[in-house]
């Protein structure tokens, strides 16, 4: 029996050729050229043409089209040399987090 390191649950449609795309900051100070590799629901993976090193990549955008109609917020999930996988982030995430961390910093006085 095989042990296998895959834990996606969620369908991943995956480009032979890869999707032409843009990693820009969440508040527009930079600008990355990738390629989509494949994606699903929840999230990507993505190879990076350029370091990404000393960006802000807890929160940042993936912009489909190049006139940045297409868009998902993403963080960061894993680097793997040019790789890197992201997790899409829905609105009102960082809402939830902040209201959960202050309801167990309540519980916790």
């Amino acid at each position: 029996m095989m042990a296998t390191t895959e834990r996606r649950t969620d369908h991943r449609v995956v480009f032979e050729r890869g999707f032409p795309a843009q990693m820009m900051g969440i508040d527009g100070t930079w600008r990355r050229s990738c390629i989509l590799e494949d994606v699903s629901e929840v999230g990507a993976k993505l190879t990076v043409e350029t370091s990404v090193e000393g960006l802000n990549l807890k929160e940042f955008f993936l912009l489909l089209s190049s006139t940045g109609l297409a868009y998902r917020r993403c963080e960061l999930g894993w680097v793997n040399g040019d790789q890197i996988g992201v997790n899409f982030l829905k609105p009102g995430d960082k809402k939830k987090k902040a209201a959960r961390r202050t309801e167990n910093e309540e519980a916790d006085a």
